[in-house]
């Protein structure tokens, strides 16, 4: 057999069954309007140029870290890159279930982060003091000139937000509601009334 046939089988059984796989992760970490067609393709190309292509059995893998080299590339020429996109990139990397659970966890961060972006002033402060900087609610009170019981009921309130959110948002995901983005009790600019 000729070596562009050892090439092609080569090429047919290790690269091309794992075009979808990469197509979808790519899919799920590149920026809008990024043309993936292109890079999947160009990935392709490069794994089949590849000069010791026999030495190349792990297939998945090695289409994985073409495309993400390439959108490394791709990327450096066109714009600056945000760091959530970086950390996303290293999804390309891995080629375990371990991968979908990280995509989940930072949708989920972001998701819970245009959550806090949205909660009224005075208990975003406080939730980001308490969750994320870890300050007690007396360090809070003080850096906030308020007495404690107000920086309690801010973030009661906050995290009564939260879950009120996540739970409308866990109803979405079953299909018994259809809320287009985060929605909080009380937003009045949603058209809603104020619940108390």
């Amino acid at each position: 057999m000729s070596e562009l046939l050892v090439r092609l089988e080569w090429f047919k059984a290790v690269i091309l069954p794992h075009e979808a796989a990469v197509r979808a992760r790519l899919r799920r970490i590149c920026p809008a309007g990024f043309d993936v067609e292109n890079l999947v393709a160009e990935s392709l190309a490069r794994a089949y140029q590849v000069q010791d292509f026999a030495r190349v059995t792990a297939g998945r893998a090695y289409l994985m870290t073409v495309a993400r080299n390439l959108l490394i590339d791709a990327l450096r020429r066109e714009t600056i890159v945000s760091l959530d996109f970086v950390a996303d990139l290293d999804v390309l990397r891995s080629d375990d279930a371990a991968v979908e659970r990280q995509i989940q966890a930072r949708d989920e961060l972001r998701w819970l982060q245009r959550l806090v972006d949205r909660l009224p002033p005075q208990p975003r402060k406080v939730f980001l003091l308490r969750r994320v900087h870890d300050l007690s609610l007396a360090a809070i009170a003080v850096q906030m000139s308020l007495s404690v019981s107000t920086v309690e009921k801010h973030l009661v309130k906050a995290l009564k937000l939260v879950a009120q959110a996540r739970a409308e948002r866990e109803d979405d995901e079953f299909g018994r509601t259809a809320p287009q983005d985060v929605r909080l009790a009380g937003d009045r600019r949603s058209g809603g009334r104020l619940r108390r």
